[in-house]
């Protein structure tokens, strides 16, 4: 059974080992020690224009929660608008209230910026109180392809049940399970769970 490896990675050289070594889509960030944050529009261009699979890109403008003030979710704007400029195949982002829900209004502002590219919801879902209703509440927008989650737990593998709840939940989205996933445990979490799309810093060897 096919299943997609998407490598995380925050340089040009770990991109081009990643995809030497079987990754079948790159999300680029800046600053991994921070959960990743959005990287320098010089290296998405050298990125994008090296590589011959998809790249993603996070578009994180600081570290820390996920409520973001007008003008950082300015920030966000502008570099999505780069981002659909050069061509990517889609950015990586999550906006949470102060209730810890998901920002519905905000995520559909910046996937109107996005069109046609991708968008998919990180790993602030993780964060969220209910998030079978956290996927649900992406589902009904329509404005979201995919959802980055590790079942709200900090790995995959403990994360198991949830993230089978969220496949079922997820109608059209693409959900990447992830949570310390690696070119050694993929196929036994894949055995388990029968996801489309896994993705880590270690998924294909050579990232170590």
């Amino acid at each position: 059974m096919y299943y997609l490896k998407e490598a995380c990675v925050e340089s040009l050289e770990q991109a081009v080992i990643a995809e030497k070594n079987g990754a079948d889509r790159i999300e680029l960030c800046a600053n991994l020690e921070l959960d990743g944050l959005t990287p320098s529009r010089e290296l998405i261009t050298s990125v994008s224009s090296q590589l011959d699979i998809p790249v993603r890109v996070m578009i994180r403008p600081r570290a820390g929660d996920f409520m973001y003030n007008n003008a950082e979710m300015e920030q966000m704007a502008m570099d999505i608008s780069f981002c659909k400029e050069i061509g990517v195949d889609g950015v990586v982002l999550g906006i949470l209230k102060e209730n810890k829900s998901i920002d519905i209004e905000a995520i559909e502002k910046l996937a109107e910026i996005a069109k046609p590219i991708k968008l998919v919801f990180h790993k602030a879902i993780d964060e969220t109180p209910a998030i079978l209703e956290a996927v649900k509440s992406l589902r009904e927008s329509g404005v979201v392809n995919g959802i980055l989650t590790s079942g709200g737990k900090s790995t995959a593998m403990e994360g198991l049940s949830q993230l089978e709840n969220i496949i079922a939940t997820a109608g059209d989205m693409e959900v990447i399970c992830a949570g310390k996933i690696t070119s050694k445990n993929i196929e036994e979490l894949h055995r388990k769970i029968n996801a489309k799309a896994y993705h880590g810093k270690r998924i294909v060897p050579g990232l170590e």
